[in-house]
């Protein structure tokens, strides 16, 4: 009998590309739950695999019994267990090894297939190995999916769920973009080139500040290609989304100038007490600096990390003024 499992589990190890240990573990697993099916027993069961035969023993706390159980009645439920029980423990085996490996995946890119469209929104992706859920929450606003589509997205989240993998994608989070340009860019990858900080208002528009230690080196240029050659498959895979890419420096009050690009401002006052800056632009360039919706003013906000307060150069002189005669008094 012994002989004939350490054969079986040999044997499923190699047809199933599992480690043998963990096939042994299942076979156990299997055995315990249909002794406990047959006995109608409820505690914690433990089993071994001797050169004497199969042992069973009752766990309870730091003890283990052994449960009194004939040898033709063990053999009897194992070879049960071997047809009924083992395939549902090596599947759930398997589920664990595709839990682990992606489990070192998260926060990259994973491509899959789109199975099933709830009706809630959100896709069942099939990963090869185990399924992931993308929420529609996660997805670019006007999306749609349909079954057998690919489907490209960071792996944001694996955890267990009832003891279950749960994996959840995202293709609105700013790391699936920063992901994509090391992906994407050669110079990225190799770190010639940095993001330093990623903003995104997912499927309209995104910043993206980026900086080369070689200052000979244009950051940019690169990042964005020859007339946008680079940039434009990013953009292409996230909908559309327009991609600003600009130069990052440490110098403050300049980023939060780069960062509200395409708009020129012309002066920048910090008040850090309250993480916010107030910037003038010209008057003909206000609607620009704010954006549609406020979007441009937003994600140079999430770049930055300052709350900017956008106006007019006469509105800041106006300010700078009232500011003057208060300090006066």
């Amino acid at each position: 009998m012994v002989k004939n499992i350490k054969k079986l589990i040999e044997q499923v190890a190699k047809e199933k590309d599992l480690p043998e240990r963990v096939v042994e573990y299942a076979l156990k697993n299997a055995i315990a739950i249909a002794v406990k099916k047959d006995k109608r027993l409820r505690e914690n069961l433990d089993i071994e695999f001797t050169d004497e035969g199969i042992r069973v023993y009752i766990v309870r706390g730091k003890e283990r019994l052994p449960l009194e159980i004939s040898t033709e009645d063990i053999n009897r439920i194992a070879a049960y267990a071997a047809k009924e029980e083992f395939l549902s423990e090596l599947e759930r085996a398997e589920r664990e090894r595709g839990f682990l490996e992606f489990k070192e995946l998260e926060g990259e890119v994973v491509t899959g297939i789109v199975r099933k469209v709830y009706d809630n929104g959100d896709v069942l992706v099939d990963l090869g190995k185990v399924d992931a859920v993308l929420p529609r929450r996660e997805q670019i606003a006007g999306e749609r999916y349909t079954v057998g589509d690919k489907v490209k997205a960071l792996l944001l989240e694996v955890k267990k769920v009832h003891g279950e993998p749960r994996l959840i994608l995202s293709r609105t989070h700013p790391l699936f973009l920063k992901r994509l340009l090391e992906t994407e860019i050669p110079e990225v990858a190799e770190k010639d080139i940095e993001i330093k900080a990623v903003a995104r208002i997912p499927g309209e528009r995104a910043k993206v500040a980026v900086y080369a230690k070689d200052m000979k080196m244009d950051p940019v240029g690169i990042v964005v290609g020859l007339r946008g050659s680079r940039i434009q498959p990013i953009s292409e895979e996230l909908s559309g989304e327009k991609i600003d890419v600009i130069r990052w420096t440490d110098d403050e009050e300049e980023f939060i100038r780069r960062a509200l690009s395409p708009a020129r401002p012309t002066a920048v006052r910090l008040i850090p007490e309250e993480d916010r800056a107030e910037v003038a632009v010209p008057q003909d360039q206000l609607s620009l600096a704010i954006g549609k919706r406020g979007t441009n003013v937003k994600l140079a906000h999430k770049l930055t990390g300052w709350h900017i307060d956008v106006m007019s150069e006469e509105d800041f002189e106006r300010l700078t003024e009232l500011r003057e005669s208060e300090s006066e008094e």
